[in-house]
């Protein structure tokens, strides 16, 4: 879904690791949180694995963004914050709505029967964003050279997202190439722009920022996904009724229009939720099913 989320600071630098779960960790809310209400119909479920914090850090936050949504939607919203994968999944099992990152939706959307109904624009993004992988400046210019390389990712803990989605057009990589799961992505960088045999996977809002790193005319941008949703609301199965989903779709989609509930969606590093573009998703799913596990 800051729904991917985590920050690092460095010279004025944001990174973002995803724009679906930064502000859980680290934001404020504008506003106060609800009161404690009855139990909800609905659970919904914000999921990006790889970004710190708690899902008691990110407490208020979820309980002003169920209430918002709630209020608007006429079904009463529960929101709970899950920075781990098997603690997402098992969360989900058990739940009727997520919000997740794009990596963990296409690594678990056939298991959990995940049907996407809206993406996510993360605050200050466009609509689709890209992925790239990053590395030393001058030394990789076709998969090969990537042999004995380490690929830091906060996603590699999907690894068909890295090799389909994130390279699937940059070409097959060598098979000792290993995948690093990690949110240390600014160590990283330096790391490679010292010359040592490690590329990074950066999301749509860190790639932004590249440029202004002090170390980056030592870097080099490798490969690029295909704009992507940055993340999805998705239905687990069919769980929600088709008359409540309505309700629900139409407060989500009305929050980034309403001054009373813009700041709700601010401190998630959400801008709005808007229709999936279905090829963009297609064309992600497709490198994702065919890439190596």
């Amino acid at each position: 879904m800051r729904t991917n989320i985590i920050c690092w600071t460095s010279h004025r630098i944001r990174w973002a690791t995803a724009a679906l779960a930064s502000a859980l960790a680290l934001a404020t809310v504008t506003g106060h949180a609800a009161p404690p209400a009855a139990p909800a119909d609905i659970t919904l479920v914000v999921c990006s694995p790889g970004s710190p914090g708690t899902t008691e850090d990110a407490r208020a936050r979820m309980d002003a963004f169920a209430a918002a949504v709630s209020s608007r939607g006429g079904t009463r919203i529960a929101a709970v914050y899950e920075p781990g994968e098997d603690a997402c999944v098992e969360r989900l099992g058990a739940a009727a709505l997520g919000l997740v990152s794009l990596p963990f939706f296409l690594a678990h959307e056939q298991e959990l029967g995940l049907v996407p109904r809206l993406e996510v624009v993360a605050r200050g993004r466009p609509a689709l964003e890209r992925w790239a992988l990053v590395g030393p400046r001058g030394r990789i210019s076709r998969p090969g050279a990537l042999a004995g390389y380490t690929i830091v990712s906060s996603a590699a803990y999907a690894p068909a997202f890295i090799r389909g989605v994130v390279l699937g057009e940059f070409g097959a990589i060598p098979a000792d190439v290993q995948l690093e799961q990690s949110t240390a992505v600014l160590s990283a960088l330096r790391r490679a722009a010292s010359g040592e045999s490690v590329a990074v996977v950066l999301d749509g809002a860190q790639l932004a920022q590249l440029g202004s790193l002090p170390f980056a005319p030592r870097l080099q941008v490798i490969a690029q996904s295909p704009p992507v949703p940055a993340g999805v609301v998705a239905m687990v199965g069919a769980r929600v009724p088709a008359g409540t989903w309505s309700g629900i779709e139409r407060a989500l989609i009305g929050l980034s229009s309403d001054r009373a509930t813009t700041p709700v969606l601010g401190a998630l590093e959400v801008a709005r939720f808007e229709p999936v573009d279905g090829g963009a998703l297609a064309r992600a799913r497709r490198a994702f099913a065919g890439a190596p596990r």
